[in-house]
């Protein structure tokens, strides 16, 4: 009997360990991850850096042509400023010419017609960059007073 149970003792001993063979092959199974889920994680990061770096782009294209309309409207301020002090009045007609402005060159067109009241005129001021100047970055609309009224 004694054998009996040093074999059936024995046969436990083997069980529990057997058992905690097998927990720690779950456990040195599950510690890592596989290829597949590396790869999909991967392209997740991959599609996300992608998306990000898209919308960084637009929006660093966003403040350069925000820059360039901001000055462009600066230009044909300064156009109509410099047609409202003008002296004599402005004839009437298209004029062009070139202006810097914070270290970047437009081209400006004007134009100045008449209006229903003779002692007004109205100014209609174009900018464009040099590079495009079929596209116009800045649009002003103003009216001239005769500095000389007629009696």
């Amino acid at each position: 009997m004694n054998s009996a149970r040093q074999s059936a003792a024995a046969r436990r001993r083997g069980a529990r360990c057997n058992r905690a063979g097998r927990q720690r092959t779950a456990l040195i199974r599950w510690q890592g991850f596989t290829l597949v889920e590396i790869l999909v994680a991967l392209a997740i990061v991959a599609i996300a850096l992608t998306a990000g770096m898209r919308a960084l782009t637009q929006a660093t294209d966003s403040a350069a042509a925000l820059k360039a309309r901001t000055l462009g409207l600066w230009v044909a301020q300064n156009r109509l400023a410099a047609a409202q002090i003008a002296t004599p009045w402005p004839a009437l007609g298209s004029y062009s010419g070139d202006a810097q402005e914070a270290g970047a060159t437009f081209s400006w067109q004007a134009t100045i017609s008449p209006t229903p009241n003779p002692a007004f005129r109205r100014i209609d001021i174009v900018v464009a960059e040099p590079q495009l100047p079929d596209y116009a970055i800045a649009r002003l609309t103003g009216f001239l007073g005769n500095p000389e009224p007629r009696p």
